[in-house]
């Protein structure tokens, strides 16, 4: 029997994240892109990112430049794998149906209000 592909956590940073790599999938983009188009810390995308990357959703590169000629370092870039891609579409949407799901079973649970 194959062996399922692993989905990582789907915490709302996770879901931020791969939502602004899904507004333009093919695009290479460095972390502090990451963090302006997610609106979250630069600590709190990284180990999104690897974790990402570790599941094979993510293709990394580091910028060919000379940091002293640049006068900053070098940026690594992400962008999703067309595997990730799929599969970041596929999380996102059992995420909102399940939370779709779960306002209709229980209001004022899934959106953070009180009952």
């Amino acid at each position: 029997m194959p062996k399922e592909p692993p989905i990582p956590r789907m915490t709302l940073p996770t879901q931020l994240v791969l939502r602004a790599l899904l507004e333009k999938p093919t695009e290479e983009l460095y972390g502090l892109e990451i963090c302006t188009r997610a609106q979250l810390a630069s600590g709190t995308i990284h180990p999104i990112l690897a974790r990402l990357e570790s599941i094979g959703w993510l293709i990394s590169r580091w910028e060919d430049v000379d940091p002293h000629e640049q006068g900053r370092p070098r940026r690594r870039y992400y962008r999703l794998s067309p595997d990730g891609a799929a599969s970041a579409r596929e999380a996102l949407a059992r995420t909102t149906a399940s939370r779709n799901a779960l306002s209709t079973l229980r209001p004022g649970l899934a959106g953070g209000a009180s009952a």
